[in-house]
């Protein structure tokens, strides 16, 4: 974790005119735009200065610095608080990108969007999402701290840092907060600081309407270190006590064996002369009238975009020279860690430029049954000493979804350790408890965190309740690891409300989400390779829970490693001419093979493609797509146990799909699979009626 700063204030005039300047811009900005959300922004300018300008350890030139805090802005309508800050700084941004914000093209979009704004740490907007995000950050700091330093004296490695968030009264309402909150507190998470802006209005008006629980006792109840500061002194008077926000501050880097949350109990919009403490300044613009008397208040000129040179040219200045001190400082301790550490230091190197080394995947006996989740589990073990910086886990299905690594410790307190499972706080296995929706958001903010790849892994039909976490990964480009199991009717007695149906659809559509869904288990080891060498967007790994055929390969059936390629020609057709193409992946792709086999014999030409990753194949060229799809072969048949849509595509007007349109049933996965038409003989009859 990070170490404790002994800090002082020194905030003097040009510092509060700085903090007064970043309320005009804010103001000014959505004025100009026509929309926005001007009010936090407002009223919490000073925290963000204080984070900004006397607290984080952040190097304004130089964003992807290793020593730096992290800092999320998880209330993301409120993308002002963190813009201004970045001006002031001189971090990115200036004076018309502030001017331009919301607008096509600019560097100031309505919500902060990791990639796009430099500094900006994720993608925040869904509310509550950055503190899941912050929480997997905490833990990765965790860590790569472990994987490479993990000898230094506590809060002196180079690999130490906070991880800081500012959330508001909708973070907190949202259910993933809880989820990733608690698991933060069970985690012990003592370089996580959240900051909840309590100012009881959201769109609608109070918050009393529908939100009255003690958050502080709430978090308390997580195992929380809880500080509480309050500038209206309980309604009476407003005061911006920095100096009490900076002790508060201080008294949380102090606890180290908890995540700290300061409740900073403010008035949205203060000091807006009219409008403050009113659910209007949340999401509109304030109005010409109301911005005039804000600056008459603050002593600004009343003219667009008013700044105090002086403050903004100090503000600069000074942070400027923070960095440098600051990297001068972590310079000198990570030239010594390298020489120290030379191993630890190359492969850091590795890990930082993406680079994978030649990886030996395992093989698996042909001729043996063996399910897709198991052989997954089985290239886990097999990765795991390859890759030190692989690590991950399941949402209390470990067992079922066979993502533990042979051998590997749990990641958590060492007091957290149970007879089943013993670990320490720089273990492998992630356990995050049946929270599938902050799993998906820490994994994120792990892999955000950017030393780690990191896995999380449940039922495929549980996919629903981690889909914005999914959606987001794609969003901002990263390469998460979605582990599904359990992946169709196959699930069997468990019945319908276990047996995914439209998920591969659903999921299918997110753009930049590779699903892939692998037929047996040599597609699944290396599938498993070609995840782990994008490094540019996130993929869902679609495993099934019954054991499938591993057939021979080399012979009538194509090497599995064009399965990387998304698709490939797994058997040909016996004249090398294909009448007919059947189309399969996953536990269905035994049954294309099944069919040729009896249109063979009835002298149909027919050739069978395994298509793992639709994502993948459409990525591939023109020459390739119709090597394995000729446009001259209209007879197709696709052959999936989900809902037909998207599978058009590929069989086209002519073709047909064999699917399911329906819920399942409560019965064996065998029985489901032959009533709901998932047989040889059921293919060969579709396959017929196409060529027919």
């Amino acid at each position: 974790m990070g170490k404790a700063r002994n800090m002082e204030l020194n905030w003097n005039e040009l510092d509060q005119r700085a903090v007064d300047t970043a309320r005009i811009l804010a103001a000014d900005a959505v004025e100009k735009t026509g929309n926005g959300h001007p009010g936090t922004a407002i009223s919490l300018a000073p925290l963000a200065y204080l984070l900004y300008q006397k607290v984080m350890n952040t190097d304004p030139t130089d964003d992807q610095w290793l020593g730096r805090d992290r800092f999320l802005m998880s209330a993301g309508h409120s993308s002002l608080t963190q813009y201004t800050q970045l001006y002031l700084a001189g971090a990115g941004l200036e004076l018309q990108d502030l001017k331009e914000l919301r607008t096509w093209g600019s560097r100031t979009p309505g919500h902060p969007e990791y990639h796009h704004t430099k500094f900006v740490e994720c993608t925040t907007g869904p509310l509550g999402a950055g503190i899941s995000n912050a929480v997997g950050m905490a833990m990765a700091a965790r860590k790569e701290r472990g994987l490479f330093d993990p000898d230094a004296a506590a809060g002196e490695s180079v690999f130490d840092r906070f991880i800081y968030a500012i959330a508001g009264d909708g973070c907190m309402e949202e259910g993933i907060s809880s989820e990733a909150s608690s698991l933060a507190g069970t985690q012990e998470l003592g370089n996580l600081i959240v900051f909840y802006d309590d100012n009881h209005i959201s769109i609608e008006g109070q918050t009393k309407i529908a939100f009255t629980e003690d958050v502080d006792a709430r978090y308390e109840a997580y195992g929380w270190h809880v500080q509480n500061v309050d500038w209206t002194n309980g309604g009476t008077e407003y005061a911006e006590d920095v100096q009490g926000l900076l002790d508060a501050i201080e008294a949380a880097q102090q606890v180290t064996d908890k995540p700290s949350m300061i409740r900073l109990t403010t008035i949205i919009g203060w000091p807006l002369p009219n409008l403050q403490g009113s659910h209007s300044v949340h999401g509109a613009k304030l109005g010409a009238a109301e911005i005039t008397a804000l600056k008459q208040e603050l002593d600004f000129e009343d003219i667009p975009f008013a700044v105090d040179e002086a403050a903004v040219e100090q503000a600069r200045e000074n942070i400027s020279q923070r960095g440098e001190e600051a990297r001068n400082r972590w310079n000198k301790k990570f030239e010594a860690w390298q020489q120290g550490n030379p191993e630890a230091a190359k492969l850091l190197d590795r890990v930082r430029n993406h680079v994978l080394p030649e990886l030996e995947l395992p093989e698996f006996e042909a001729g043996k049954a063996v399910s897709t989740r198991k052989a997954s589990g089985e290239v886990l073990s097999a990765l795991a000493s390859q890759l030190p910086e692989l690590w991950g886990g399941s949402a209390d299905l470990a067992g079922s979804n066979n993502t533990t690594m042979k051998g590997a410790a749990s990641f958590f307190p060492e007091s957290q350790s149970t007879d089943e499972w013993q670990g320490n706080k720089y273990g492998r296995t992630l356990h995050f408890g049946v929270r599938e929706h902050a799993m998906g958001g820490v994994v994120n903010g792990i892999v955000l965190s950017g030393l780690t790849r990191a896995y999380g892994a449940t039922f495929l039909v549980f996919s629903d309740y981690m889909r914005p976490a999914v959606r987001l990964a794609a969003l901002m480009q990263i390469p998460s690891i979605f582990v599904w199991s359990h992946d169709s009717v196959g699930v069997g007695e468990d019945g319908p409300t276990h047996q995914p149906i439209e998920h591969l659809a659903a999921l299918r559509v997110i753009p930049g989400l590779d699903v892939v869904r692998p037929g047996d288990a040599a597609e699944t080891a290396v599938v498993w390779g070609q995840i782990l060498k994008n490094d540019a967007n996130p993929a869902g790994l679609i495993l099934s829970r019954q054991d499938l055929p591993n057939p021979e390969r080399g012979g009538a059936l194509a090497s599995a490693e064009n399965a990387a390629k998304g698709a490939y020609v797994l058997k040909e057709a016996s004249s090398g001419e294909p009448q007919l193409i059947l189309i399969g992946t996953g536990s269905e792709v035994q049954h294309c093979l099944g069919a040729a086999e009896q249109l063979e014999e009835q002298g149909i030409a027919t050739r069978v493609v395994s298509m793992p990753c639709q994502e993948w194949f459409n990525q591939s060229d023109e020459d390739y797509r119709e090597s394995v799809l000729p446009s001259s072969v209209t007879a197709r048949v696709s052959v999936e146990a989900g809902v037909a849509s998207g599978w058009s595509r590929y069989v086209g007007a002519k073709g047909a799909t064999v699917s399911i349109e329906h819920f399942g049933a409560s019965a064996s996965g065998n029985r489901c699979m032959d009533e709901f038409g998932f047989t040889v003989d059921n293919v060969v009859n579709t396959a017929m009626s196409v060529l027919d």
